[in-house]
């Protein structure tokens, strides 16, 4: 190999490494803050805008929440660095048993975590 060969091998290893490392860089997930009743409310309107809600659960460590209109569960958890949103037969959340401390909620893709301050479910504010 040749003298210039070599140069332009190094070049491209160095530009390609520059290239992965950028991306990689991009691709590095933003904290999402915890929910709270001015951001829960917004979420829910952004996901649900044809639906009103008549009592909303936060989870424990603001990281889902789960808002009851009549007989329909609305459900907001966080995946990655952004929310998931399902509706639900409301049967299907009265029926969770926390353990633990912990809400599992199991769907056909996923496997939510609650997280509540004590085994009792539903919450009153939803019940």
């Amino acid at each position: 190999m040749d003298k210039a060969l070599l140069i332009q091998l190094g070049g491209s290893i160095t530009a390609v490494a520059l290239l992965v490392a950028f991306a990689a860089w991009l691709g590095v997930a933003r904290a999402t803050p915890p929910l709270d009743a001015v951001s829960a409310k917004a979420l829910l309107e952004l996901e649900f805008p044809d639906h009103k809600p008549d009592a909303v659960w936060i989870a424990a460590d603001g990281a889902a929440l789960i808002a009851r209109e009549g007989a329909l569960a609305l459900v907001v958890y966080r995946r990655g660095d952004g929310y998931v949103a399902r509706d639900l037969p409301w049967r299907t959340i009265a029926g969770l048993k926390p353990t633990n401390g912990r809400l599992t909620l199991r769907l056909s893709d996923a496997r939510p975590v609650f997280a509540v301050n004590d085994d009792a479910w539903p919450p009153k504010e939803l019940a």
